[in-house]
């Protein structure tokens, strides 16, 4: 592929992903993730800061859709059904992107350094989530349990979505954790 051809960002992020697969994060080279996409270190360093970054480059819009989204829920929508709305903005994100996710969750399951950067993701989630809530009215510390509870309904329902033979769409997959997560908040 020569330079000039479009998706510069795309492209490393597939040669990223590939090279990663075949031959570890560790030992993957930013020079070789831009060998393989046709392009230049030079460029590869225009859209990424690093080569941790090609696999959280859409954490910040992630973050930012699902905030949006609880924030535009209706003013009488309870705390948790404002996040439903927003886990649903979310699904609607990743439903082109299930072999995609599933790569990079690999990648990330294989190495220490990037499962950590994973949580760190997950928690500006849930600070940025709580912050909302708390932005709607909702009192401490309902604010912060209810957020939490999104993101752990978040994290465990993409980990389902994920998996080998699932086919399920995420939203499917939501509402189930959900309706679990009532069920066991629920018990007496």
């Amino acid at each position: 592929m020569g330079r000039w051809e479009p998706d510069a960002r795309g492209r490393l992020a597939k040669a990223a992903l590939a090279l990663y697969a075949e031959h570890g994060y560790e030992q993957t080279t930013v020079a070789e993730i831009a060998k393989r996409a046709g392009l230049t270190e030079r460029t590869f360093f225009r859209h990424y800061a690093d080569k941790r970054e090609v696999l959280f480059a859409g954490a910040g819009e992630l973050e930012e859709l699902f905030v949006r989204a609880v924030a535009g829920a209706p003013e009488s929508a309870a705390p948790l059904d404002a996040l439903t709305v927003g886990l649903d903005a979310v699904a609607e994100m990743f439903a082109d992107r299930r072999e995609f996710a599933r790569r990079r969750q690999a990648v990330i399951t294989a190495n220490a350094e990037l499962q950590e950067r994973e949580l760190i993701k997950l928690a500006s989630m849930t600070a940025a989530l709580t912050g909302t809530l708390r932005g709607r009215g909702v009192a401490e510390p309902t604010a912060s349990l209810a957020a939490e509870a999104a993101v752990a309904v978040f994290k465990v329902t993409f980990e389902r979505w994920i998996a080998p033979d699932e086919e399920r769409t995420m939203q499917q997959l939501t509402r189930e954790s959900l309706a679990e997560l009532k069920a066991v908040t629920s018990v007496v």
